[in-house]
């Protein structure tokens, strides 16, 4: 199987499955003990605590959750009463929580984006005035790769009094996360750390209500046991990617290159200069990608997110961008990354090639 779905989740890092071993056997403590066993487990999780901040900006606390998902919705629901501004292209942990909050009377305002992916700065300033509380904008799109205008957007809210939440679940440990985010919500897999685990970064000063009640664990309020073996590999995987982050970005954009020439004929989806270049979203007219996936049994990749994978609608990023359903459903992402070689993705593109101009000769 040649694995091209990075965005989905990535291959577990040797660093982190070796790192995570122990507190899976003899190390069984529980970080919250007192006693000698469960003192080795916090002192575990604090330094896997200090690995992952290490990529997040400074002044600030981060809390372990179970994944981007909590984190974003306790940041979301946890803020104080006023306007939320969001994005349309944002992912549905946003756009569904946000919704949830408009039906029980939050204003809520989800800014259009234009062709490219990118979100409309005159209609931005409009809607981000005082009486908003936060804006929530993602730093690299999970579906197209785009990276968001997090910096210019965080100045504009601090304006207007609002704070800025950054879903930097792409983008974490790929590229720099602006230090202007007061919130920061990351997730371990999407780095080659573990399933099940990610993190909320709290800016010092900014307070959230919690989500989850109970002994208040972590940071900010958090309540729940934690997983010494979730965040000593999420620990791993953060500094592994913090060393590799150059390397690893000059590889994809080699990557990039060879499969978007291979692609010549396809049309990308999204900017294709300001993006993070494992990523490749494209469509070609009249293709069903969904067949298309499914009769490419030794290649995994998808058509979107795979948190939407089973709803049979057409891409709500895709449709943001302005396609139509038709374009949308001919469209495919392709996701590579640290593990992937050249070799595997240009056989992997032929072989997507070989299969849609089949399906494309017997439409």
């Amino acid at each position: 199987m040649i694995y091209l779905d990075y965005q989905a989740t990535t291959p577990l890092a040797p660093e982190a499955l070796d790192a995570m071993l122990p507190w899976l056997d003899e190390k069984f403590g529980n970080p919250h003990s007192p006693h000698r066993m469960g003192r080795e487990a916090a002192a575990a999780v604090e330094v896997a605590r200090e690995r992952v901040a290490a990529m997040l900006p400074p002044g600030g606390r981060t809390a372990f959750t179970s994944g981007a998902t909590e984190a974003l919705n306790w940041a979301i629901k946890g803020l104080p009463p006023g306007g939320i501004v969001t994005i349309a292209t944002e992912h549905a942990a946003v756009l569904d929580t946000v919704a949830a909050l408009a039906r029980h009377g939050r204003p809520v305002t989800v800014l259009p984006v234009n062709r490219d992916g990118i979100v409309d700065p005159e209609a931005a300033a409009r809607a981000i005035v005082p009486g908003t509380s936060a804006v929530v904008a993602m730093l690299v799109n999970n579906e197209i790769g785009v990276i968001g205008p997090v910096a210019a957007l965080a100045e504009r809210a601090h304006a207007a009094g609002a704070l800025l939440l950054c879903d930097a679940v792409q983008g974490y440990g790929r590229v720099a996360i602006p230090e202007a985010c007061d919130l920061v919500a990351i997730s371990a897999h999407k780095v080659h750390g573990p399933k099940g685990i990610g993190a909320l970064w709290i800016r010092d000063g900014v307070t959230l209500e919690p989500l989850l009640h109970g002994g208040g664990q972590e940071a900010g309020g958090r309540s729940g046991t934690l997983s010494p073996a979730l965040c000593a590999g999420f620990g791993a995987a953060a500094s592994v990617a913090a060393a590799r982050m150059e390397v690893d970005a000059d590889h994809v954009l080699a990557l990039f290159g060879e499969a978007h020439t291979m692609l010549g004929g396809w049309t990308v989806n999204g900017a294709l200069d300001h993006r993070w270049f494992g990523n490749l979203n494209v469509r070609r007219a009249g293709l069903d990608a969904g067949r298309l996936i499914s009769e490419l049994r030794g290649v995994a990749f998808s058509a979107g997110s795979a948190c939407a994978s089973g709803s049979g609608r057409p891409s709500h990023v895709l449709r943001a961008l302005g396609l139509s359903d038709a374009e949308a459903r001919s469209s495919i992402r392709l996701g590579f990354g640290r593990y992937t070689t050249r070799e595997e993705l240009t056989q992997a593109i032929a072989l997507v090639n070989e299969a849609a101009d089949r399906q494309m000769a017997f439409a």
